[in-house]
C-alpha cells in the first residue's frame, strides 16, 4: 500500500471511509481491488452477492485486508441499515444498477425502479447527513445522436457537433415510448438531474459518472456457467460465450452500432482520481471512455474472434458471425443508437486524465481471463456421456 500519497494539487490524502453500494459488481470489484492496493482507505462494501471480491474478503489473503474491507450483505430497497452505513463514511459511491440492455425491454419495470426508486433513499441520505456522493451514471443518457436523424449521405454526419458527446451540451435524444429499451437511460437521466437539483438546492457535494463500455476481467457473466442459462450478457459476455463455445457470434441488426471500448484498468483510474481530488471532483459530470478505440460491433467481435484464436490456440468457428434481428434477439420495443463518442475535454482539464490501453490489448487481456477461467467448465457441460 503506498504511503505519502498527495492529490493533484499537492496536499495530503487522509485516509477516508468509503460506502461502496454495489462493491461486488464488476466495476465495484476492481475499484476494491485498487482502493486496497494502493490507498490507505477503508471499504464498507454493500451488496447482495461478493463471489467477484471474495478474494480480498478473505482472512488469508496477502497481504491482509481484513481490517480495511468489511462486507455488509443487504439489498438498498427498504434495508433501514443502509442509512447507518452512509453516516459512518466520508464518501458514498453508488455503482447498483440493472444495466443489461436485454432487461431493459423484459424487465422496464424492474430496470425503473433499481435505477431510480431505489437510488432515491441514497441520494437522500447523502444530502441529509451532508456526505459526499460519486454516483455512476451511464452514456445510454445521450440516447440518440444528432447525427443520426441526419439523411444517410448528408457530409454534416462526419462533424463532431453531430456526434460527439459532451456533458454540459449534447441533448438526450430518446425514442418514443414504446420504445422501452430506453427505460434504463431516462431512469438514469432523472436520478443525474435529481442529483443535481439536491446540489443546487441543498448544497449535496456530488460527481457523476457516465462510463462509455468499460470492459475487462470480470465483466458479466457466462450463461449457464456462472449466471442463469436463459441470460443474456452484454455484448462483450455474449461474444465470450459464443467464442467459449465454438458458435458464431450474433451480430444484431448487422452489427452496424458503433462504441467505444475502455480498459476497466484505466477506467478505475479515473475514478480513483475522483475520490482523492473532491476540490476539482465535486459538482461535476465526467465522461469516462477512451474515443480512440472506436469500432462497429461487426468489427468488433471480428477482433475478438482474431483475439480469441491467439490467446486460447483454437481455430475459428468455419461461420464466425450470423446476422440477427434486433427484434429476434431483444424481443418487441428494442431501439438502439448509432454511435457514442465521448468529449473528454472536462476530465482532462479537471483531472488531468487520458485513457492508455488500445482496444487489441484490452481484449487481449480480458479474453485470456475468460479462457482461463471458463473453457474447462464450459467443455465439461458440453460435453456428451458416451454410451456403454
Amino acid at each position: 500500500m503506498a504511503t505519502g500519497r498527495v492529490d493533484l494539487d499537492g496536499n495530503p490524502i487522509k485516509a477516508m471511509t468509503i460506502c461502496m453500494i454495489g462493491a461486488g459488481g464488476f466495476i465495484g470489484s476492481h475499484l476494491c481491488e485498487k482502493l486496497m492496493n494502493e490507498t490507505p482507505h477503508k471499504v464498507l462494501a454493500v451488496d447482495v452477492y461478493s463471489d467477484k471480491i471474495k478474494h480480498l474478503l478473505e482472512p488469508s489473503s496477502t497481504p491482509p485486508w481484513a481490517d480495511r474491507i468489511q462486507f455488509h450483505r443487504l439489498n438498498i430497497k427498504n434495508d433501514s441499515r443502509l442509512e447507518g452505513l452512509i453516516r459512518m463514511s466520508d464518501l458514498t459511491i453508488n455503482l447498483a444498477a440493472i444495466c443489461t440492455p436485454a432487461d431493459y425491454n423484459t424487465r422496464p419495470l424492474d430496470t425503473i425502479y433499481s435505477n431510480f426508486i431505489d437510488a432515491l433513499p441514497v441520494v437522500k441520505y447523502c444530502s441529509e447527513n451532508s456526505k459526499r456522493l460519486i454516483h455512476f451514471s451511464t452514456c445510454e443518457i445521450y440516447g440518440k445522436t444528432i447525427g443520426s436523424f441526419l439523411p444517410k449521405d448528408s457530409p454534416l454526419r462526419q462533424d463532431p457537433e453531430y456526434f460527439v458527446l459532451k456533458e454540459d451540451a449534447s441533448p438526450c435524444i430518446f425514442g418514443p415510448i414504446e420504445k422501452q429499451r430506453w427505460s434504463y437511460a431516462c431512469a438514469k437521466q432523472l436520478i443525474e438531474r435529481l442529483i443535481y437539483a439536491e446540489g443546487a438546492e441543498n448544497g449535496l457535494e456530488f460527481t457523476i459518472v457516465r462510463p462509455f463500455n468499460w470492459i475487462g476481467p470480470r465483466m458479466d457473466f457466462i450463461p449457464g456457467i456462472d449466471g442463469p442459462s436463459e441470460g443474456v450478457p452484454r455484448v462483450l459476455a455474449c461474444f465470450s460465450n459464443n467464442l467459449l463455445r465454438g458458435e458464431p457470434l450474433k451480430l444484431v441488426d448487422g452489427g452496424e452500432s458503433q462504441r467505444t471500448f475502455v480498459y476497466i484498468k484505466d477506467a478505475i483510474e479515473a475514478v480513483l482520481l475522483m475520490i482523492e481530488n473532491p476540490a476539482r471532483a465535486n459538482g461535476h459530470i465526467f465522461n469516462v471512455g477512451n474515443p480512440n478505440n472506436e469500432v462497429t460491433v461487426r468489427q468488433l467481435a471480428e477482433m475478438m474472434t482474431q483475439v480469441y484464436t491467439k490467446v486460447s490456440g483454437e481455430a475459428p468457428p468455419e461461420t464466425p458471425t450470423i446476422d440477427i434481428s434486433s427484434k429476434e434477439f431483444y424481443g418487441e420495443g428494442y431501439d438502439d443508437s448509432d454511435k457514442r463518442i465521448p468529449d473528454m475535454t472536462i476530465i482532462n482539464r479537471q483531472l488531468g486524465w487520458d485513457p492508455k490501453t488500445s482496444l487489441w490489448d484490452l481484449l487481449e487481456s480480458t479474453l485470456t481471463y475468460q479462457h482461463r477461467t471458463y473453457a474447462e467448465a464450459i467443455k465439461k457441460a458440453t460435453s456428451k456421456p458416451v454410451a456403454s
